[in-house]
């Protein structure tokens, strides 16, 4: 009875907010405008503040004119004053927080500051808000009469300065409000362990006698973890385990690559799946129907947007514009003024708008995560794409993969050369391999140009992974579990060299 209670009035509570948002739906340039005014008037005083001025900044062409677009490499020095105890140099209030996050881009951590500001009124706003989406559209739902799974990372403290810093994941479960603990598995003290491969099997034996209704987390990790509760109960599926489970809140990657085995693990067509695109330096976005692959580009968490169109990216043609002006199907890299002190901030994400009014988008890549050495701009997009219809024409199913360039020798030519680990391997990897070509050159006319006769690009080249390649690829970085993810596309071939040569380890264990 208390859970029924429970559920009905956070329900309740929750639904309100679906009349908060028709502000930005219905006025988002406004909206916008009114953020980027505020965030500059409020850190004024602040040493990047006073630096450009930001006392006399009246409008957007003032703000463009003035403040550089930055990168980390670019900030990096003020967020390490931040983190010594300094305060007041790009955001007026004092930063406790650093979410630590490396994502694909290399072994060196990056610190990225979490404000007070940032923490409620975009990180746990938009985690009310997604709940908010899911009620609204599912209103015969019984979330809260169980426990949410939320599946995070660690925390790391310095003591020297007092700052905290960890996955955002750890962040936000060690300061969450009351409520939200008490209708979340596991308990804090397991769910913030630094050691990964100690904290999978707690979590498993604080979990499996709950009633659990939602997961939350990154698809890859979290399959780790389901896989984990049937080796433990000796279940054929999750559903024997948590037989009220309704939904999977997931983020992080693409899930196309791991839909069929969700769906074996979860074998019930009224699961459903609600993606969000959140990153340790925002959230941006939330799935807000059911079934949808489009995400709702949320315009009211302290957050200004900016888009860089990917066909002048790095180039001297690059330009930088705002919301009101992006076009549908058009690849952008974002650039974010945010209530965490990051001020014309390229985040290394790019996505797709699918819709104007109001504003959706896909996400499509890295700026950073794609592959153009022979001319052929293949984004993580059209490689998720080609492999989903592959799996189809080749039954099988995809638990990692990533891809990098055959750079041409003499008169050799290039290629692409793919390290795939299977859940289900295809009967026939040759047939999968061309399947793959084929699909690739569908969705990506520049790959089809350069694979034309062999023009610049022979046919591509894929190695199957031995199990667990990638998982000690990733434990060899220390990067295990979080908010950690295999790099999918590269230029370069540091990281198919290293599994490579894991890869080679593993056979000649066998």
């Amino acid at each position: 009875m208390a859970n029924a209670l429970l559920n009905s009035v956070v329900s309740w509570f929750l639904k309100k907010r679906i009349h908060d948002m028709e502000l930005f739906l219905k006025h988002p340039q406004e909206l916008q405008e009114n953020i980027l005014h505020d965030l500059v008037y409020f850190a004024r005083q602040t040493e990047i503040g006073k630096k450009y001025g930001f006392d006399s900044i009246k409008s957007y062409a003032d703000f463009a004119d003035r403040v550089p677009v930055s990168g980390y490499t670019d900030m990096e020095p003020l967020f390490n004053r931040s983190r010594k105890g300094e305060n007041n140099i790009f955001w007026p209030t004092d930063i406790k927080w650093f979410a630590m996050s490396s994502g694909t881009t290399g072994s060196r951590s990056k610190f990225i500051p979490v404000s007070q500001e940032s923490l409620e009124d975009c990180h746990y706003a938009a985690a009310k808000d997604l709940l908010c989406m899911y009620l609204n559209n599912n209103p015969e739902s019984k979330l809260f009469t169980g426990k949410g799974l939320r599946l995070g990372g660690s925390k790391q403290i310095d003591r020297s300065s007092g700052t905290a810093a960890g996955d955002l994941s750890s962040i936000l479960i060690d300061n969450m409000p009351f409520w939200a603990d008490y209708s979340s598995t596991p308990t804090n003290e397991v769910a913030l362990m630094a050691d990964w491969e100690t904290k999978m099997p707690a979590i498993v034996r604080e979990t499996i006698n709950e009633d659990v209704t939602s997961l939350a987390g990154v698809p890859s990790w979290m399959m780790v973890l389901l896989n984990k509760v049937l080796e433990n109960t000796g279940k054929n599926n999750i559903l024997e385990v948590w037989p009220h489970m309704e939904v999977f809140f997931h983020g992080g990657v693409s899930f196309d690559p791991y839909v069929d085995q969700y769906k074996k693990l979860l074998p019930n067509d009224n699961i459903k799946y609600y993606e969000s695109y959140n990153a340790s330096e925002g959230f941006f976005a939330i799935q807000d129907t059911n079934d949808s692959k489009e995400l709702l580009l949320m315009l009211d968490y302290g957050i200004f947007y900016e888009f860089i169109p990917m066909k002048t990216y790095g180039t001297d043609e690059e330009r930088v514009i705002p919301l009101s002006e992006v076009k549908l199907g058009e690849n952008y890299a974002i650039v974010i003024t945010t209530n965490g002190g990051l001020w014309r901030y390229k985040i290394g994400d790019t996505v797709r708008f699918t819709s104007t009014s109001p504003y959706r988008i896909k996400v499509s890549g890295r700026t950073k995560h794609h592959i153009n050495v022979f001319g052929e701009e293949l984004i993580i997009e059209n490689a998720e794409q080609a492999l989903k219809k592959t799996m189809q024409i080749v039954p099988s199913s995809i638990k990692d993969y990533t891809v990098a360039p055959i750079f041409m020798e003499g008169k050799e030519k290039g290629a692409h050369e793919w390290m795939i680990e299977f859940d289900r391997a295809p009967d026939d990897l040759e047939s999968f391999a061309r399947a793959l070509d084929l699909e690739l050159q569908k969705v990506n006319s520049d790959y089809e140009a350069k694979r034309y006769n062999d023009l610049t690009l022979k046919h591509l080249k894929i190695h199957q992974a031995r199990p667990d390649t990638f998982y000690l690829w990733l434990k060899s970085k220390n990067k295990l579990g979080g908010q950690h993810k295999i790099p999918r596309l590269s230029n370069k071939r540091e990281y198919m060299d290293e599994l490579l040569a894991i890869h080679q380890e593993r056979v000649l264990e066998v």
